[in-house]
């Protein structure tokens, strides 16, 4: 199972990418995280503390490895085949919840032809652990789905676009949904998330269904996820909060529809 999660800034992707990371682990699977944002925070929500997070080095961020991997001894030229099942070894961290997580860092289109050393070595990696892999793969994106690369997008095996009722998050989830499209991704489904009540319901459905895109599920708003995160706790350790059942429920949900 194959499962990258992207959407705007701020719209709780982290804690859906988490709480299914979590979800799988919990159901048997060999599961690895990845934490492919620009602003990375995905091992505060699987449990680090905030200390052990700090001491993570970015892949695209650890000079020594990129230059082991891709140096050539001639300037601008990098070495672009090479193995990278050692990083997922050495370079993944455990957390408390059973899910081996890595930081990708910030990631530049990388399957727009760029040869930059960092972009070679992630988008090696990004391409091992979603096609060699036989494991459990979440993906915590950044805005956009750029960033996958058409080489890797068509291996997901699905793609949820997290979304409020917000006509701008609505807007951005609609053209991650059609950058998508475009890369060969064809498990596209819409999350719509901190749900209130049935007009923010309503909202989404209708933009959902005015605009092509498949809705999957609905997640509540739920105040006991604000009052974790104010604490400093990652919501996971709760398991009565109600947003994190119906994030638990889409584990079920993708494993039926890719059997």
């Amino acid at each position: 199972m194959k499962v990258a999660v992207s959407g705007k800034g701020g719209v709780g992707k982290t804690l859906i990418a988490a709480g299914l990371a979590r979800g799988f682990a919990e159901r048997g699977l060999k599961t690895m995280a990845i934490d492919a944002d620009s602003s990375p925070n995905l091992g505060l929500t699987l449990g680090l503390s905030a200390e052990e997070t700090r001491k993570i080095v970015p892949i695209s961020e650890n000079k020594e490895l990129v230059e082991s991997k891709t140096s050539t001894g001639y300037s601008g030229v990098y070495r672009l085949s090479f193995t990278v099942d050692d990083i997922v070894r050495d370079y993944s961290v455990s957390t408390p919840f059973g899910v081996n997580l890595i930081v990708m860092g910030t990631v530049q289109s990388m399957g727009s032809g760029c040869m930059c050393a960092p972009n070679a070595v992630i988008r090696a990696l990004l391409r091992h652990l979603i096609v060699d892999r036989n494991e459990a793969v979440v993906l915590d994106l950044e805005a956009g789905v750029e960033h996958i690369g058409r080489g890797t997008a068509r291996q997901v095996d699905a793609l949820l676009i997290v979304a409020d009722s917000n006509l701008k998050s609505l807007e951005i989830a609609k053209h991650i949904h059609d950058l998508a499209a475009n890369a060969g991704l064809k498990q596209l489904y819409l999350i719509g998330n901190r749900i209130m009540n049935e007009t923010q319901k309503e909202a989404v459905t209708s933009f959902a269904e005015k605009n092509g895109l498949s809705t999957l599920t609905f997640i509540p708003f739920d105040e006991k996820v604000t009052e974790a995160d104010m604490l400093g706790e990652t919501p996971l350790k709760n398991k009565e909060i109600k947003a994190m059942h119906a994030i638990d429920n889409i584990c079920d949900v993708l494993l039926k529809k890719t059997v």
